[in-house]
């Protein structure tokens, strides 16, 4: 049966959808031996698809696998570091590690803490990263001062980044700590949207930088007592309601007008600590 490129790339874990549009347009794809377009439809089973020379065969779709992963700090969320770092990679066991088409599903900046979604699936991807699909993300943000309930309301009503502003968020504050210059706020964050570096921008403009940020959920898929570093496969109670949340919200904005096209990255990157059973991972 044909299909979209961008979708069988996806399906055979190459890539996300939208990681797959970057390597059609950027002419790394070949569909019977000719250059591919984007939007262009191919049989797995008839037609010789190929990427960077190497062909996608038709039987060795490899299997979905999901892992959530309690990332530590310092770690990037690519699978390859030119510089030599910790990838979350070095977290995956190592009968996983290759030839599975894992990458990581969203950002954590290097220096952020918690939940990451690992995953084969392109098309799940795609359902928790497209702009319009708004899965729930769930943070605690330490933050350096203590804001008050104005600047709090200021939060959850959206602040202007690059000249649009950001989304409602749920903004609650747990707790405040210390005095004078040494003040501190935890606060827990709860976001629809994914800009780069988003939190923290939002409470640096604020005038409250970020001490520390941990991811804790996504949508309804929680760390609970995994451990940092640790990574565990979903359960298929897990897989089943995060797929339904993310095809949910898709439903629901089906109406919306369409958001103008993201520039998708090479390989998705970037987020967050903790200490429990799961699958393990490699620390070097």
């Amino acid at each position: 049966m044909e299909e979209r490129l961008q979708k069988i790339l996806s399906q055979w874990g190459v890539a996300s959808r939208r990681q797959a549009e970057q390597l059609i347009s950027g002419g790394r794809v070949r569909l019977n031996g000719v250059p591919a377009e984007v939007g262009q439809k191919a049989d797995p089973q008839r037609d010789c698809i190929e990427v960077d020379g190497v062909r996608i065969q038709a039987g060795n779709r490899p299997d979905a696998i999901y892992l959530l992963l309690n990332k530590p700090i310092g770690v990037v969320c690519t699978c390859h570091d030119p510089e030599g770092r910790m990838t979350i990679l070095d977290y995956v066991p190592d009968s996983l590690r290759y030839d599975h088409g894992i990458h990581p599903v969203g950002r954590l900046d290097t220096d952020s803490t918690g939940a990451l979604l690992l995953t084969n699936d392109g098309a799940l991807t795609f359902a928790l990263t497209h702009p319009k699909h708004s899965v729930e993300k769930t943070y605690l943000v330490w933050l350096k001062g203590a804001p008050s309930a104005e600047e709090i309301q200021r939060w959850r009503s959206g602040i202007v980044l690059d000249g649009r502003k950001t989304m409602a968020a749920k903004v609650q504050c747990l707790k405040q700590s210390g005095h004078g210059l040494d003040k501190q706020t935890l606060l827990e964050v709860k976001l629809r949207e994914g800009r780069n570096r988003q939190i923290r921008r939002v409470a640096e403009q604020l005038g409250y930088p970020v001490l520390r940020l941990h991811r804790v959920a996504i949508g309804s898929l929680a760390l609970g007592n995994l451990g940092k570093g640790e990574c565990r496969s979903l359960t298929p109670e897990e897989l089943q309601i995060l797929k339904h949340q993310a095809q949910g919200h898709r439903d629901a904005h089906e109406g919306d007008r369409p958001h103008k096209r993201r520039t998708p990255d090479e390989s998705i990157t970037q987020e967050s600590v903790s200490g429990g059973s799961g699958l393990g991972g490699k620390k070097r």
